[in-house]
């Protein structure tokens, strides 16, 4: 394996059209050394298989996405949503994962505070369950665009806060996506709080792009769009994160292109803007 790339994860959502097995042929032959999966791999294999696929090649299973979605407007709703967590924690053990990372939801119409509420409980009926599995439980907070439908959790003093609520167990975390929290002023106290706590699980990058012309799927290729990466890396090093830098990119027009030319970009932009010999 390139000893440089050493760092680097590929969501396998970046080249989503395809086959988990076309990921993870064409990431090993490039030298990456970890693959997050998705869970809509499962329709084609099972999560030990996908796990095996994995680990055969040479490269780790640096996580699984995603879970989460808790709040709901009845209480049944609600229990099959932790249900559904719960089946996602033992995915997440079958294939090797150490994290499973949480989108954690928001009820359309209903206040951010009842929401936050039942993010925070259904956290909470998952964690013993996760922890008997060895699974971390990784809260990713989202953009603020996403509060109304995806996420009532969206900076990272929220999810640190569901944290410290919880009793911060050593199992409960953080996953830091660039694309969520590159603007927030409060992103370099908030990361020094997460890793005093040791709760930074994960680090998601990409690039946010000017313009962006879907708020889902125009994400940017790292170094196309405004993001200081580099800034935040160091932010994450000096937390005392040492992990994978996820590339996790949505783009229709990317997905539409070649994918082993898209791969090919994956991999150079990381080199030139996400490389760990950079960081100062």
């Amino acid at each position: 394996m390139n000893g440089e790339l050493s760092e680097l994860a590929i969501h396998t959502i970046t080249t989503k059209p395809w086959s988990l097995r076309a990921c993870v042929d064409a990431y090993a032959a490039a030298g990456v050394r970890g693959v997050t999966l998705w869970r809509y791999h499962f329709a084609e294999t099972n999560p030990a298989e996908a796990g095996r696929m994995i680990r055969d090649a040479g490269m780790q299973c640096s996580g699984l996405a995603r879970a989460g979605f808790f709040p709901a407007a009845t209480a049944g709703a609600r229990r099959l949503a932790i249900e559904d967590n719960l089946r996602a924690i033992d995915e997440a053990a079958a294939c090797g994962a150490p994290v499973l990372v949480l989108v954690c939801g928001s009820l359309p119409g209903q206040p951010l505070s009842e929401s936050r509420r039942q993010i925070a409980e259904g956290i909470a009926a998952c964690l013993g369950h996760a922890s008997a599995a060895g699974v971390n439980l990784a809260i990713e907070p989202l953009h603020p665009m996403y509060a109304g439908d995806r996420s009532a959790i969206v900076t990272m003093r929220q999810a640190n806060d569901v944290c410290d609520l919880l009793g911060s167990p050593a199992g409960l975390g953080i996953a830091v996506d660039v694309y969520h929290v590159w603007w927030d002023p409060d992103l370099p106290e908030e990361i020094a709080r997460a890793g005093s706590a040791g709760r930074l699980f994960a680090y998601h990058v990409c690039d946010w792009r000017i313009p962006t012309e879907d708020l889902l799927n125009d994400r940017g290729l790292m170094g196309e769009g405004c993001i200081d990466l580099r800034s935040i890396r160091t932010m994450m090093e000096h937390a005392g994160f040492h992990g994978f830098s996820e590339v996790e990119i949505f783009s229709d027009r990317r997905w539409k292109e070649p994918q082993q030319q898209w791969l090919d970009s994956v991999v150079t932009a990381w080199r030139q803007h996400c490389s760990p010999h950079l960081i100062p």
